[in-house]
């Protein structure tokens, strides 16, 4: 394996597309970008396009829209201050030349699952508008995943349409259950059908485990590092065994913090329907585990023989760079993937961006 970092300094090209962004509500200092260096990643003698596919923001005019509604009041008054690091600036664009990333790929966590129709419509409408909006300021530095209001499937899958075809977005985020009631409901299953035939990446990023509250209290933060990963983990396990990737098997879904405790415990799911069959009469046509083959997890997993077994499990064609910006999970998600031992160059190079370019079609 060959790897090495090169830096170069950002050209008059790219310090323009930042000046363009302050129009477009977006917050740059100039001088800043022309003393940047970028970092760039080249794996045998190749330079490669790094993509981050968990990277979230929020979109300040959405405040507008949610003011004086039971929604806002409800609201992190983190989420609404100005100088919010998910607020996309000069900063951001920084620390992702720095770190080596190329792309982010950008989604806002949901916090609007108990938002009333109009409501719901209003805030989708202008987030996915101002973000579409942003993404367009940095073309080749940014792209986004649609707000979708899943708590109205049908509202929902209009949504999607627009976010995909008049926004191009590349795909939407969802949180990994909707107002306590599981991602697998035959209810939604007109949003899944429509992200089926848009071919568009869903992104499922918990939003925690309130059923968990109380046995999770006290040091350690352990109503995010168990309940959002055990979150997902129910989550998907509901899409395998309600039947709902089977009913919709060309559909691309995208697990957030590695896909939780899943790619670790297939086995004992696998035997658990062998053991106990009769708890397993639901109409997933195929053992848990050969699933995994068809879900996609990010690498935000932290050692490396954690992201050794997720290969192990999924396989690199399966595995996508993940951050969480602006989240102080890590900065060294680059040099996670290059200095993990035993991958291949082609691993790394999937793994880092390239499964990602083929999946959401970024120029290479």
């Amino acid at each position: 394996m060959s790897t090495r970092l090169r830096r170069t300094p950002l050209d008059r090209r790219q310090f323009l597309a930042g000046v363009a962004g302050a129009t477009a509500g977006v917050m740059f200092g100039g001088p800043d970008l022309l003393r940047a260096a970028r970092r760039e990643v080249v794996i045998g003698g190749r330079r490669v396009k790094v993509v981050d596919g968990h990277a979230h923001c929020i979109v300040p005019e959405a405040m507008e829209v949610l003011k004086d509604t039971p929604l806002a009041r409800s609201i992190s008054a983190a989420l609404a201050a100005p100088g919010t690091p998910q607020v996309i600036s000069s900063d951001r664009i920084r620390q992702m030349d720095e770190q080596g990333i190329d792309v982010e790929v950008l989604s806002i966590n949901p916090f609007w699952y108990s938002a009333e129709r109009g409501l719901a419509r209003e805030l989708i409408d202008v987030q996915n508008e101002r973000l579409a909006a942003v993404c367009a300021a940095h073309p080749g530095r940014l792209i986004a995943l649609a707000s979708i209001a899943l708590q109205h499937p049908d509202l929902a899958a209009t949504e999607l349409q627009d976010a995909v075809r008049k926004h191009g977005m590349r795909g939407a985020a969802l949180g990994g259950s909707i107002n306590g009631e599981e991602l697998s409901s035959a209810r939604f299953d007109p949003f899944w059908a429509a992200a089926q035939e848009l071919d568009a990446l869903i992104f499922i990023h918990p939003q925690g485990f309130p059923e968990i509250q109380a046995r999770v209290k006290g040091n350690g933060f352990l109503s995010n590092v168990i309940g959002n990963p055990l979150e997902t983990t129910v989550a998907l396990s509901h899409l395998i065994f309600e039947g709902t990737l089977d009913r919709f098997p060309r559909l691309r879904i995208c697990a957030a913090h590695g896909g939780g405790f899943l790619p670790s415990y297939a086995g004992r799911f696998d035997h658990g329907c062998l053991a106990f069959p009769a708890n397993c009469t639901a109409t997933n046509r195929k053992p848990a585990s050969e699933y995994l083959k068809q879900l996609y997890f990010d690498s935000l997993v932290f050692t490396a023989e954690g992201l050794r077994h997720l290969v192990a499990e999924c396989g690199a064609s399966q595995i996508v760079l993940g951050t969480d910006a602006p989240f102080p999970w890590t900065t060294t998600a680059v040099d996670h993937v290059l200095g993990t031992p035993g991958l291949s160059d082609a691993d790394r190079i999937a793994m880092l961006g390239g499964n990602l370019i083929s999946r959401l079609r970024i120029a290479d």
